[in-house]
């Protein structure tokens, strides 16, 4: 019986230690105030005429396209947004809320060259009711093929590509189904190297002594903040919730924006994407 009972004794004993959580996991700061505004941010291909440098082949015309993008709209909806940001100047906010009040009205309204905006993000906000339409895009340009002589580094950017092109042959983007192509866009590794290969990259192309590729990194990473800011212009309650749809760079960048962010809770864009 006494040897039993130290066997029971040891066993609850390593029981407990193994359930013991690691300190840097356990929860020690509240983070989020008590009324955080939900927000689904949502990244996308530019469905329309873009200026980036990379682009979808996507038409935005197509009978078929649109009702595909109408049933990602439905799914989306389900967040109930009460207010829809779209990537688009704020100096825009007063045309866009006429055009985006003219679709609510007549949703088979014709738009000559629609983008996302028109497609998704007006009929994500129709289907829910939201009344409300805020562009918070910012223009910065940078130079994200910038050359340097006599550069430091001089292996990590084609290891990199290397890897950036494997990765691609077993996702690739042409070729496969709208919603299988938006679900990779928003794939969460998929969007931290957006940001790699948009930003961080540039980190590793500079001359001894000086960070000529930080410096135009810089200014991208600028940008987003000018966005972020944007954001927290916008007139807000707390029975608010927030819809965000960008290109996926921004999208990226916001994801931490919002994750660090005490005001805004950020939703998980797969509890959606079904």
């Amino acid at each position: 019986m006494k040897h039993f009972l130290t066997f029971i004794f040891c066993v609850v004993t390593i029981n407990l230690f193994a359930q013991k959580e690691r300190y840097e996991n356990l929860e020690i700061y509240k983070t989020k105030f008590d009324d955080a505004i939900p927000v689904l941010n949502v990244a996308t291909f530019h469905m329309g005429e873009t200026s980036d440098a990379n682009s979808t082949d996507f038409d935005e015309n197509d009978r078929k396209n649109q009702q595909e993008v109408k049933n990602l709209a439905k799914l989306l909806a389900e967040f109930k947004p009460t207010i829809i940001v779209i990537e688009d100047l704020p100096k825009n906010d007063s045309l866009r809320q006429i055009s985006y009040s003219d679709y609510l009205k007549n949703p088979k309204k014709k738009f000559r060259n629609p983008s996302e905006i028109e497609l998704l993000a007006y009929e994500v906000g129709r289907l829910s009711g939201a009344k409300k339409i805020y562009g918070i895009d910012f223009k910065e340009s940078y130079n994200y093929n910038i050359k340097v002589e006599n550069k430091v580094d001089k292996t990590t950017l084609n290891k990199y590509w290397k890897l950036s092109d494997e990765n691609d042959a077993k996702n690739p983007e042409n070729g496969i189904p709208f919603y299988d192509l938006f679900k990779l866009n928003n794939h969460p590794q998929y969007l931290e190297s957006l940001i790699n290969i948009n930003a961080d990259l540039l980190t590793y192309i500079s001359s001894k002594g000086n960070s000529e590729g930080a410096d135009e990194a810089g200014k991208f990473y600028h940008r987003n903040l000018v966005m972020f800011s944007n954001l927290n212009q916008i007139p807000l309650d707390k029975n608010d919730r927030i819809f965000i749809l960008m290109g996926g760079t921004h999208t990226a960048f916001f994801m931490d924006f919002l994750r660090r962010s005490p005001k805004f809770k950020l939703e998980n864009t797969f509890d959606y994407l079904k």
